[in-house]
């Protein structure tokens, strides 16, 4: 019997020591996908022990590494000559709750139908983390001769505290410091009319979420009263909601809104983007454009959406407190504390309190240069994978933990790897899936720009 598991593990290493890069990813994402790392409580150590398993076998250093025996981080190393500083590959492996009576597949079966790989954490972030193990495999069985080290982290708790990314960056910095980096947050799509667009993410909005808690007299609800704390609050979240934030364009937003303002569908924004550039005009077109497109509007300065009330205990009891959360995506180079006295300033009412919602605190950034070897190769590659091709650097609206590293000034990019079609998205949505073609090209395009920025004989 021992001879017969001794020949299916040879067997099943001769397997994998033969098959491409694009069946590796796959093989690696469905792998990491049935492995449930569900936030909270996370448990990414078990994803962390598979990955080092898989990258160990083909000698490749691995470290796990964390505050948490339960949630501990992977940091792998390819050695290069040191003729050049590294390059850092980043994914996390945990991932968003899933409800099993909202998905038509199983969520952790790593199920294949009609094309697509389904699971939670195919879109975020597994099968990022899976192409980047596989390129690394790529390299090391090639004995490709690098100039600068290849790293990879796969860390923990994105998702909800970002305590693996925090964890690294205070205690084993050295082990991750890298001139730049490829992250999740890029997006790439093909247009109905067979235009690819790349994104490349070189910045992020920041989530500052705060609270506001009015204060006033308990009563009877029969007898309104002129210090009732919901009427305080209603007031303020008013005020808040349609105050008017800052607009600010950086380098990122304004070459961004410039390339797809050649678009046929965007070419309504063109005579908008010299009044965005003026303080005195740049207000009034930032409202039009938001008006007609929510979403670009998010880009052109810091949001509000007021979110979760709470307060009274009783429809006919007028409440002593009121509050409710806001949830604030701060532009990268605000502060926290900019945002909360701007806040403050809007309520203007001493029976409101405004102040930090206890959410972990992400620092404030500028973009990541668009002139780095990195970013340079992101657009050859990317910008050569079709005969119709546009790609732009873009700021993400939501969050990566990409931010923390660059306070350290390493330039992080968000990968725009995985092309979809027709804009679809299901990152924490039901049924979240990739398809295979896209899982096979990303791969691919992933090699392409680490062999041109790692190899010795990248160009």
């Amino acid at each position: 019997m021992w001879r017969l598991a001794l020949l299916s593990l040879l067997l099943g290493a001769r397997a994998h020591a033969q098959e491409p890069l694009s069946q590796r990813a796959q093989r690696y994402c469905a792998d990491l996908v049935k492995i449930d790392t569900t936030n909270p409580p996370g448990n990414e150590t078990r994803a962390a022990g598979y990955i080092r398993q898989e990258l160990e076998r083909e000698g490749i250093a691995v470290e796990l590494l964390g505050g948490d025996p339960a949630r501990l981080n992977v940091v792998a190393r390819l050695r290069g000559n040191g003729s050049a500083r590294p390059l850092l590959l980043m994914a996390h492996t945990d991932v968003v709750p899933a409800d099993p009576a909202q998905w038509t597949v199983p969520a952790f079966a790593a199920l294949v139908k009609d094309g697509f790989l389904y699971g939670r954490g195919t879109d975020d972030d597994k099968c990022l983390l899976a192409a980047e193990m596989a390129v690394m495999v790529e390299l090391k069985r090639r004995g490709t001769p690098l100039r600068r080290d290849l790293i990879l982290v796969a860390e923990a708790d994105e998702e909800t505290g970002s305590t693996g990314i925090r964890w690294l960056v205070e205690n084993a910095w050295s082990k991750i410091d890298a001139e730049f980096g490829l992250n999740e947050g890029g997006y790439a799509d093909i247009t109905p009319d067979g235009l690819h667009i790349f994104q490349i993410q070189t910045t992020e909005k920041i989530p500052t979420r705060i609270r506001l808690t009015a204060t006033g007299t308990a009563g009877h609800g029969s007898v309104p009263r002129p210090d009732n704390a919901v009427v305080h609050l209603a007031r303020a979240i008013v005020k808040v909601a349609d105050g008017e934030q800052p607009v600010k364009l950086n380098a990122t937003t304004s070459r961004y809104l410039a390339s797809i303002a050649k678009l046929p569908e965007f070419r309504w924004i063109a005579p908008y983007l010299a009044a965005l550039a003026d303080p005195a005009r740049a207000t009034a077109a930032a409202a039009t454009i938001r008006a007609r497109d929510p979403e670009l509007g998010a880009i052109l300065q810091t949001t509000v959406s007021p979110t979760m009330l709470s307060g009274g205990v009783k429809i006919n009891v007028i409440p002593n407190t009121a509050s409710v959360g806001i949830d604030i995506r701060r532009l990268p180079n605000e502060t926290r504390e900019e945002v909360l006295e701007r806040v403050r300033r809007m309520v203007n009412d001493p029976a409101v309190k405004v102040e930090p919602a206890n959410e972990q605190v992400m620092p404030a950034t500028e973009p990541s240069a668009l002139t780095t070897d990195l970013y340079l190769a992101i657009e050859k590659v990317l910008g050569a994978s079709s005969p119709r091709t546009m790609v732009i650097p873009a700021m993400s609206r939501g969050a990566t933990d990409s931010s923390h590293l660059r306070q350290k000034g390493m330039a992080l990019y968000g990968a725009p790897i995985f092309l979809r079609r027709n804009k679809e998205n299901r990152a924490h949505g039901n049924d979240e899936r990739i398809e295979l073609n896209s899982l096979e090209s990303g791969a691919k395009f992933l090699y392409d720009i680490v062999s041109r920025v790692a190899a010795a004989t990248g160009n």
